[in-house]
């Protein structure tokens, strides 16, 4: 039986892998140099070869995660599931003080869910024949590739947990959702993915981290948020001169559970109008009511150097305008600090 090990990293620094040096858990401003050895990212790195040492089958899951495919690992190491997440556990807050979360499942699906459920730092492990068991009561925005806007749609059909969506008709999820989609739903509620683990290097990218001082509910806050985060992407990327192909929003709730979307870009950038407008997409892609965030990550993804892009010439006299004056206030920075510019909406009122 395959044996997937969904390992959560909880970094001490209070940012996640790629966020800004020197950034105040709390405040989101700068508070000088990061304590301790290596960046978070170099960390995250140190932590994946870790991982390899146990089984060569690691999947990174950037920032602060990591799957490990360890099914032909127990017999090498003659132990269980549970005491192969201990000695990784150990390893990580032995050498580089980082509490590890584990959660071990037949699948990469199971033991992400599972790990959402499992205390800081601790282990669990989900069988086989405890599968249905734990997953129909749960509910369906809980369930992997659900998101809020789906979820409302499954609720608005009487379908609130994933047993109720086990038990609906395929033909009646495809006719709501489309062949695609209804298919992967029906075969999620039945505790079915058929991901592999891929072993692969962690992705070029470059992430800006969010912190709320407390779990907020306010959307305009949610917004100015991704503007402060598309405006320090964006300017971390043209000064190590690079583009990105995509970007990956990810929120955090109140209960430690998160969402992702991700998009490709209609042509690689580093400024900060389009990665804020896709972000607002991606956001919008959410539709969030009411949720209780706790942060947020916008990843630049498929970095590539800024003089192999290529750019799309523009005639609108307003996209040239923008550029001039994020060129100028680059300048600024340069000369005056990273806080000298930032758009209007940041400097009235502290995201």
């Amino acid at each position: 039986m395959q044996q997937i090990l969904h390992a959560q990293f909880h970094f001490p620094y209070g940012a996640a892998p790629g966020a800004d040096p020197g950034t105040d858990p709390g405040t989101g401003t700068g508070s000088g140099a990061v304590p301790g050895p290596a960046t978070a990212a170099g960390l995250y790195t140190q932590l994946l070869d870790m991982a390899a040492d146990i089984t060569p089958r690691v999947q990174p899951l950037p920032p602060d995660a990591a799957h490990l495919d360890i099914t032909g690992a127990l017999r090498y190491w003659q132990r269980d599931a549970e005491a192969l997440a201990a000695v990784l556990r150990m390893r990580t807050v032995g050498l580089h003080g980082v509490r590890t979360t584990c959660a071990i499942a037949p699948n990469r699906m199971l033991a992400t869910m599972t790990a959402a459920l499992t205390p800081l730092g601790a282990t669990t492990v989900l069988t086989e024949g405890e599968v249905t068991a734990w997953l129909r009561p749960r509910p369906v925005a809980a369930l992997y590739g659900v998101g809020p806007a789906t979820a409302a749609t499954l609720a608005a059909y009487g379908l609130h947990t994933i047993g109720d969506l086990a038990d609906a008709p395929l033909p009646t999820l495809t006719r709501i959702f489309g062949s695609a989609t209804g298919r992967a739903l029906h075969a999620h509620a039945q505790g079915e993915d058929l991901r592999p683990v891929e072993a692969r290097p962690v992705p070029k990218s470059l992430t800006t981290h969010h912190p709320f001082e407390a779990d907020c509910l306010d959307t305009d806050r949610h917004r100015r948020a991704l503007l402060d985060l598309a405006h320090r992407l964006g300017a971390r990327l043209r000064d190590e001169e690079q583009v990105a192909a995509g970007l990956t929003l990810t929120v955090r709730y109140a209960d430690r559970t998160t969402t992702t979307r991700t998009r490709t870009l209609p042509e690689p950038t580093h400024h900060t109008g389009p990665l804020a407008g896709a972000a607002y997409e991606l956001y919008g892609l959410l539709g969030l009511q009411r949720a209780r965030v706790r942060s947020l990550d916008l990843r630049a993804e498929a970095l590539r150097p800024a003089s192999e892009a290529l750019r799309q010439l523009s005639f609108d006299p307003a996209d040239e305008r923008a550029l001039a004056v994020e060129a100028a206030a680059d300048r600024a920075r340069a000369r005056y600090g990273p806080d000298a510019v930032k758009p209007a909406t940041l400097a009235a009122r502290k995201p």
